[in-house]
């Protein structure tokens, strides 16, 4: 008597489900560990109830959001998550210019002037990816995202000052970055 075992759709589920809470769970506590390494490990001594909050700061996150953190395994997935890791040193460079930049404005040796701009995002079309953007903008000091309009890809932030605003509308390096972290890069022919 020989017996055979079904491949059932809920073992491709659970696995599936497992593999996008890992990642999730593993990206969110490596971000927890980014931004509290000078308060964790620099001046103090190596301290497991601090890294203990942060293990459940990572998994209270990776509950509420592992549905929208990672798409399903067909969505090129760890090519996203290859591209995600150096647009997050990127991004964290971004905010160092930026705060620089700020604190020039603050001690008046860069003039202030205050900017609201409106600017369409025809690249990136999935909503992650306009999250990202809309989240990278307000990360950056010096620049807010008020409005997104995802149906016109239109994004209205306000700058502090005509350079900032400029980067956003003119310049699109974020955009552009964004757009290819998520594969939604445009191409030759469009504009």
């Amino acid at each position: 008597m020989e017996m055979t075992v079904a491949f059932c759709p809920e073992d491709i589920k659970s696995e599936n489900r497992t593999f996008r809470m890992a990642l999730t769970f593993s990206a969110m506590f490596i971000f927890w560990v980014l931004l509290t390494a000078w308060s964790v490990y620099f001046p103090e001594p190596y301290d497991f109830t601090k890294v203990g909050r942060g293990v459940m700061c990572a998994l209270i996150v990776t509950f509420l959001t592992w549905r929208m953190f990672v798409p399903r395994r067909g969505d090129k997935v760890l090519l996203t998550v290859k591209r995600l890791i150096p647009y997050m040193g990127w991004e964290i460079w971004q905010i160092y210019l930026a705060a620089v930049d700020v604190a020039k404005r603050i001690l008046g040796i860069l003039p202030i002037d205050p900017q609201i701009v409106e600017f369409d995002t025809p690249m990136l079309k999935s909503d992650f990816a306009m999250l990202a953007f809309a989240t990278s903008i307000t990360l950056t000091p010096g620049t807010v995202t008020i409005l997104v309009d995802p149906e016109r890809g239109r994004y209205t932030c306000h700058a502090i000052a005509k350079e900032p605003a400029d980067s956003l509308a003119v310049d699109q390096g974020m955009q552009k970055y964004v757009g290819w972290v998520f594969g939604e890069e445009s191409t030759e022919g469009e504009k």
